[in-house]
């Protein structure tokens, strides 16, 4: 398949994505927010989102395991770890931290920035931020590793 027909693939699919997340609710950080205030006033209609999103993962995920391709012919690579390890956890852990102050997570935050929420920029600067020092952490750790080879 082109790369033409994988671009525009990508562009369709980034846009029904953020028109759901607008729909939805979940681009709203106040309803998020909302979602999350369990112990104040709980917003709960943001579960059936996440019990639709995850039904439909649940047969896409299933249906994808069974190809070695994409419908575009691209190879399908799908995630092979398995284990839960501590910086699965911390992520997870500094993920919903993030998600629980500002309301946002990568997705429905691109959606604000398109908006033109300035908390959407602060977001995002923090948030590319935290990617580069990732990114400069794990070549450390790579290269630690290889030092330590014999």
């Amino acid at each position: 398949m082109s790369s033409l027909a994988l671009l525009l693939s990508a562009l369709l699919s980034g846009l029904v994505f953020g028109l759901g997340l607008i729909v939805s609710g979940m681009a709203n950080p106040a309803k998020v927010l909302g979602f999350l205030d369990v112990a104040g006033a709980w917003d709960p209609s943001l579960i059936l989102v996440m019990a639709g999103a995850i039904g439909l993962s649940l047969f896409a995920f299933v249906a994808a395991k069974r190809r070695p391709n994409s419908l575009l012919g691209a190879p399908m690579l799908l995630p092979q770890a398995r284990r839960i390890d501590l910086p699965l956890l911390a992520g997870s852990a500094l993920f919903g931290i993030g998600w629980g102050i500002a309301g946002f997570c990568p997705g429905p935050v691109l959606v604000g920035l398109g908006q033109g929420l300035p908390k959407a920029l602060l977001f995002v600067a923090a948030m590319l931020a935290g990617m580069v020092l990732y990114d400069v952490m794990e070549r450390r750790r790579a290269a630690r590793r290889l030092r330590a080879l014999p």
